[in-house]
């Protein structure tokens, strides 16, 4: 088995894999399990290829890392759950608002038809710009979702607490819900890829494809990372632009690459040096693959680079 277990007096998070002959040996060894009875496990929509390498178990203090230290707030009191066909239904009146709680690398590549960005590069950062941005519509009926509904599920959670009263939240996220209108037949109405965060870095929910190279700006939206060690920004490239810049997202990135070792491990150090001044998704270099700052993102060059 390997994955990506977290372990927090809140909860567990696990995004594991398994050989296929195994899985009903798992489920029913949680089932067994006094608290994990009937868990519902959502199970990969495209599994178009390894997900994970190794198996990593961390103890945190929250699942979720969300910047919540008041201790007034209490997540036993979250959301209605909806089920995909409820989701459908509710999405049917105009006046519902759906609210998308993940990062902006993970919006741009697929999201649920008329859904509202928070954009951000972190949970932390989405839970009161969502405040503010709903703040207007606190009797309005709110359905938020994320990958795979633990997101979403604390943030129903924090408008709640913040004196909103209509709000519910997708039961297993988009994983699930795609895995339902399969099942049972119903209209789909999320649009393109839904992005996850293993070596996939995507599952493929409909054939649309709705966002950009960044730096050709042509439809597509597979990710990769910065080849230069001091960068590795999670972003979108084609072919064309990967031998241009050498797999790298800017051609400053490109040039880092040809600098002697010493420098290049210079600049790695000052990286990390940065990111850890400036803290993770503040735009600092992370010296890890997924770097996603929002605002270090190249957009298309309008008139393109002439080397």
């Amino acid at each position: 088995m390997f994955g990506r277990i977290y372990v927090a007096a809140e909860g567990i998070n696990a995004q594991i894999s398994v050989p296929t002959p195994a899985f009903s040996a798992l489920q029913s060894w949680l089932d067994g399990m006094p608290g994990l009875e009937g868990l519902r496990l959502n199970i990969a929509v495209d599994d178009g290829g390894k997900s994970f390498w190794v198996l990593k178990i961390k103890v945190r203090e929250k699942i979720v890392a969300d910047g919540i230290d008041d201790p007034t707030f209490n997540m036993a009191r979250k959301g209605q759950y909806v089920d995909a066909a409820a989701f459908n239904r509710l999405t049917e009146d105009p006046r519902t608002i759906v609210v998308d709680m993940r990062n902006h690398y993970e919006f741009e590549v697929g999201h649920f038809e008329n859904a509202i960005e928070v954009p951000s590069d972190t949970f932390r950062e989405q839970l009161p710009l969502s405040v503010n941005l709903l703040k207007d519509k606190k009797d309005s009926s709110i359905i938020m979702y994320c990958t795979g509904g633990i997101r979403c599920e604390k943030a129903s959670a924090w408008l709640l607490h913040q004196g909103f009263t209509n709000v519910y939240h997708l039961e297993g996220g988009i994983i699930n819900y795609a895995n339902t209108v399969k099942e049972k037949g119903l209209k789909k109405k999320f649009r393109g890829k839904n992005f996850v965060c293993d070596d996939r870095m995507g599952e493929r929910i409909s054939g649309e494809v709705i966002a950009h190279y960044h730096q050709c700006g042509r439809p597509a939206d597979t990710h990769t990372n910065c080849r230069n060690d001091s960068c590795h920004l999670l972003f979108i490239q084609c072919g064309d632009c990967a031998a241009l810049y050498e797999g790298c997202c800017s051609a400053d990135c490109r040039n880092t690459l040809h600098l002697p070792g010493e420098e290049r491990r210079e600049h790695r150090q000052a990286a990390a040096r940065a990111a850890g001044a400036e803290g993770e998704g503040a735009g600092g270099g992370l010296p890890h693959v997924f770097n996603k700052s929002r605002s270090r993102l190249r957009l298309p060059d309008k008139q393109g680079e002439k080397d």
